[in-house]
């Protein structure tokens, strides 16, 4: 495959992913370099080179899994999204770690030579960290979750055959299973670490604190350490990025600008029923406001707009020709009335 050099793959992630600069230069430098050294396999000093696995720090909602999908995209190669706390050490009621291959796997159509060169999102990896230590989580001292797991990804971040299930449904089933090497395949594994202050009290930022002054500073291998993450593990995603929290202005751009944002989507669907529909600048701004409110970051906005364009998107098949206006009044409107309604719904 013909690899995007750093700067064309970020352009393009720039086009879908508002805001996180640094972090979307540090992934298209780590994509690169992790797919020039398959391109180069087998060459004179080729095997020097060492996988470019990636670890994302971020609160909900940064960005974090965009960023990873979008990549994969761009280089067009499969994607899969594991979250970790689905996993547990091999030998114990859950999934082994090699079926996160397996999911690969199958968004390839059981292509092994495809799925060899694909990315892996594993999500919620500081649930994983040992529990053991400080007694954080109140588990006991078989800690069959958490680095009973950092163990069981060793092995596939640095790359090894593993035997992978073909059938993920039935991935306790000891038969029907295929070999897979990992090593080129490019892991990405991301958390919130809200609790990292309770480790590093100056790592506020990002994780609940509001000073904005820092929040490119980064987070120190200690810190990770000191959380219950082995020194193999973290060997094994030697790039680290720390995002941060989108402020408002972030999410009024990542609801109009991007090719695919909801606003654009909310246009195109209400256009097929011949409605127009248009956003006043007061009610982008309360969308935003309230998914700031709720701390949700841009995966809340989604939601908001499902709840504000609920009744219009009902009612638009008997309103052909006419123009729906969504301002700051209506949006307060019925998230007030939602609100209203969780009890209810209880």
């Amino acid at each position: 495959m013909e690899v995007p050099t750093p700067r064309a793959i970020y352009d393009e992630l720039n086009r879908y992913v508002i805001g996180q600069h640094r972090a979307k230069q540090t992934v298209a430098t780590a994509a690169y370099n992790h797919y020039k050294r398959i391109a180069v396999k087998g060459a004179p000093g080729g095997d020097l080179l060492r996988k470019s696995n990636i670890l994302l720090i971020g609160p909900t909602g940064c960005g974090k899994t965009h960023i990873a999908r979008q990549l994969a995209r761009i280089l067009d190669v499969p994607f899969a999204v594991c979250d970790a706390t689905e996993y547990t050490e091999a030998g114990y009621y859950g999934k082994d770690v090699e079926v996160m291959v397996a999911e690969l796997l199958f968004k390839t159509d059981q292509d092994v030579a495809a799925a060899s060169r694909g990315i892996i999102f594993v999500d919620e990896v500081d649930k994983i960290a040992r529990r053991s230590h400080g007694a954080r989580t109140g588990a006991g001292a078989r800690d069959i979750g958490g680095e009973g797991v950092q163990q069981g990804l060793l092995k596939l971040l640095e790359g090894r055959e593993v035997f992978v299930p073909q059938n993920v449904t039935q991935h306790w089933n000891k038969h029907d299973f295929v070999q897979v090497d990992t090593t080129d395949i490019l892991f990405i594994c991301a958390g919130t670490f809200s609790d990292l202050a309770e480790v590093d009290p100056g790592r506020g930022i990002g994780f609940g604190g509001e000073d904005v002054t820092r929040k490119h500073r980064r987070v120190p291998q200690k810190a990770l350490l000191e959380y219950g993450f082995t020194p193999e593990f973290l060997g094994r995603l030697p790039v680290l990025m720390h995002m941060h929290m989108l402020e408002e202005d972030d999410l009024l751009r990542i609801l109009t600008e991007p090719p695919d944002s909801i606003i654009k989507e909310y246009k195109v669907l209400l256009g097929l029923d011949d409605v127009n529909l248009d956003f006043t600048e007061d009610g982008l701004r309360a969308i935003v406001q309230q998914a700031t409110r709720r701390k949700l970051g841009a995966r809340g906005l989604r939601s908001i707009v499902e709840e504000v364009m609920r009744e219009i998107m009902f009612n638009a098949p008997e309103r052909k020709g006419s123009t729906q206006v969504i301002d700051a009044a209506l949006v307060h409107t019925r998230m007030d009335s939602m609100e209203e309604e969780l009890p209810a719904q209880q």
